[in-house]
């Protein structure tokens, strides 16, 4: 029986290798791309490696690309949204815990039922009314929906783990006279802080790449995002490499963006354990 077991964990190990190469793959090519030059891309077929690695290609999207506001921009909005979201789905989310009033399940489904609504559906009205209230071309768009609860996957994802919480901690607390605020931020949330990290992460990421509510709220060159700072590389990238040329340098496209990659890498590499448990041990009981 040890030798077929053994083939068959030779076997799944050669899938999930085969699967990641797979999905490294664009990174790598992005990377690499990086270094090239902009004779090396337009090979047909091009390399795979370059010939002589271009780091300068990194100091050229700094210095004469304001990559540090765009950045500094994201890194705000990101902090802001991930602020917001860790102080109204975690209260929301041991509402729908441990809370028993009527209707609830009633009102939970109704919330996810939200989830369901593409965001182009919204954009007008949602527009509209920020326009109404002069918030266009700021970043109150971006931010104030992450402190008014409207990160609803984070409220599921939050309440699915805070239900795994055995009942009979929560009583003791409270019979040792701890008022529910406390509960929840000194004996939930520690106690939970796998699915409290993953629920920040998936935030980080989601408000890092957003490219979609910057391009509609962002009008504003000193306001944008490093998505929309991109675009607008992307824009007058021709212009940074000399002009003329009438092509886009997609090495300095590709520089810009691993540099904007790299946070994520980072932050996956810091938090990959404890984001693992999280993501795994939310769905355990419905």
């Amino acid at each position: 029986m040890d030798q077929p077991r053994r083939s068959l964990n030779l076997l799944v190990v050669v899938l999930l290798v085969l699967g990641a190469a797979v999905m490294l793959l664009p990174l790598a090519w992005m990377v690499l791309t990086s270094l090239k030059t902009q004779p090396e891309i337009l090979q047909s077929p091009g390399p795979w490696l370059p010939a002589s690695p271009q780091w300068a290609n990194y100091r050229t999207v700094w210095e004469g690309f304001a990559f540090y506001r765009f950045f500094l921009n994201s890194a705000f909005v990101a902090a802001m949204v991930i602020g917001g979201t860790l102080l109204t789905c975690c209260p929301a989310a041991y509402a729908f815990a441990y809370y028993d009033v009527r209707h609830k399940e009633l009102l939970f489904g109704a919330l996810l039922a939200t989830l369901m609504l593409p965001a182009q559906v919204t954009v007008i009205p949602l527009f509209n009314a920020y326009a109404a209230l002069h918030w266009v071309n700021t970043y109150l768009p971006l931010v104030l929906p992450a402190w008014f609860g409207g990160n609803i996957f984070g409220i599921f994802l939050l309440r699915q783990f805070f239900r795994t919480i055995p009942r009979s901690f929560i009583e003791a607390a409270r019979l040792d006279g701890a008022s529910e605020w406390t509960i929840l931020w000194q004996l939930v949330v520690p106690m939970s802080r796998p699915a409290v990290l993953t629920v920040l992460v998936f935030t980080f990421l989601w408000s890092w790449n957003d490219l979609f509510n910057p391009l509609i709220y962002l009008h504003n060159e000193s306001t944008y995002t490093l998505p929309m700072g991109l675009l607008y590389f992307i824009a007058r990238a021709e212009q940074l490499a000399g002009g003329g040329t009438g092509q886009v340098p997609w090495h300095l496209v590709m520089t810009l963006a691993t540099v904007m990659v790299l946070p994520v890498i980072v932050l996956f590499a810091i938090v990959q354990r404890r984001f693992v448990e999280g993501a795994a041990a939310s769905g355990v009981k419905g």
